[in-house]
């Protein structure tokens, strides 16, 4: 009747089981018109915030890791000397945000993920006169930073990339567009 073998009416009912199983990512982007993610330093931490646009159905996990130069003091055993100039070396540090399917609509969620503090004071004192100094990490300045968008089944896939870097290190509170420019995968 419709000219379908045996073999053709198999796979059309196959693809027909198929098209009717949960559906991932396949088009994820940043939904216009902020085509990248906004960025806030908090002192110790970076946050980062977003709405996605192309899910599909599952669960999706945002993960933040971030560079930074840190600014640290040493204080001596007896606690009363702070020499300047005595900052750690480059730290990385990372957060994680899980969404709910529930909370997607349409494809869209948004998102606002935070990065952990760094490990402070820092073990050993590596960067004071010696180890029975204390050193402490007291800000950070943010120089890059990668978000990662995951979701299907898991373990979940990458859907999204955005690679991004700050023209000069952050400073505390909203990170100017001007300052961020992102490659996004």
């Amino acid at each position: 009747m419709f000219g379908f073998t045996k073999r053709g009416v198999i796979t059309a009912a196959t693809l027909a089981l198929l098209s009717g199983t949960a559906a991932y990512a396949s088009n994820v982007h940043f939904k216009p018109p902020n085509s990248q993610p906004a960025f806030t330093d908090g002192g110790l931490i970076l946050s980062a915030t977003g709405t996605l646009a192309g899910l599909g159905n599952g669960d999706v996990l945002v993960d933040l890791t971030a560079e930074a130069n840190p600014t640290g003091t040493c204080t001596n055993p007896g606690g009363g000397t702070q020499p300047p100039g005595q900052n750690p070396a480059p730290v990385q540090v990372t957060g994680s945000q899980a969404i709910p399917d529930s909370q997607i609509k349409n494809g869209t969620v948004s998102f606002n993920v935070v990065t952990n503090p760094p490990v402070t004071p820092v073990v050993g004192a590596p960067d004071c006169p010696n180890p029975q100094w204390k050193e402490d990490i007291t800000d950070m300045a943010f120089t890059s930073a990668v978000i990662e968008i995951r979701q299907g089944p898991m373990p979940p896939p990458v859907v999204l990339t955005a690679s991004c870097r700050f023209t000069s290190p952050t400073t505390n509170g909203s990170v100017p567009k001007g300052n961020v420019t992102c490659v996004i995968q």
